[in-house]
């Protein structure tokens, strides 16, 4: 019996998809053409099971692009459940660097994905800018940024952390760097 395309997978195929992933960021950031038969080997898992989640290079390029990408986005609201605007703004700029940095780990293979003839195109960042926007908005009622500041603004503000090593000590660069902006966007908020 064939399983409905958009039907929920079982929790041992949610689980194998899941370590699929996990094991192809560390290999794909390792050297971008890791053999995808490494890749299943190390999650576990048989060809069979590799090729029915991901039929290509470029269908988990790009899976492991949405996934990463979707999960700093949905941290967004996680954070501000739990913490100030502010602080949950400041945390998930961090979770937005460490992701910057897995990006740029993925680039060739991110590149290579979708950069020949008929290649899927890269998956927008619109998940981003809507997580973007929620913190944005949270503190502007709360009064803890100025209230000018736009979602475009904000990454563009953030854009350095794109040109950071992710080689070198980029924690302590990226930290600066956000601490930077956060103050930026503190300065003339009318709570403070």
């Amino acid at each position: 019996m064939r399983q409905k395309k958009d039907a929920p997978l079982r929790s041992d195929a949610q689980r194998n998809r899941e370590t699929i992933l996990e094991v192809a960021v560390a290999e794909l950031t390792r050297c971008a053409d890791a053999p995808l038969s490494v890749i299943a080997r190390k999650a576990g898992v048989g060809q069979g099971t590799f090729y029915r989640n991901f039929p290509n290079r470029e269908a988990l390029v790009l899976e492991i692009y949405r996934h990463e990408m979707q999960q700093v986005a949905d941290s967004a609201a996680e954070l501000l459940r739990c913490r100030e605007p502010d602080q949950a703004l400041r945390e998930w700029m961090d979770r937005l660097a460490r992701f910057a940095m897995t990006k740029a780990g993925l680039a060739e293979a991110i590149r290579q994905a979708t950069s020949g003839p008929g290649s899927p195109a890269k998956p927008g960042n619109s998940a981003v800018m809507a997580a973007t926007e929620l913190l944005l908005r949270a503190n502007r009622e709360a009064g803890t940024i100025r209230p000018d500041v736009t979602a475009d603004d904000f990454l563009l503000a953030i854009a350095g952390l794109w040109q950071i090593d992710p080689h070198g000590d980029w924690q302590s660069r990226a930290t600066r760097l956000l601490d930077l902006v956060m103050d930026g966007l503190r300065a003339g908020a009318p709570g403070r």
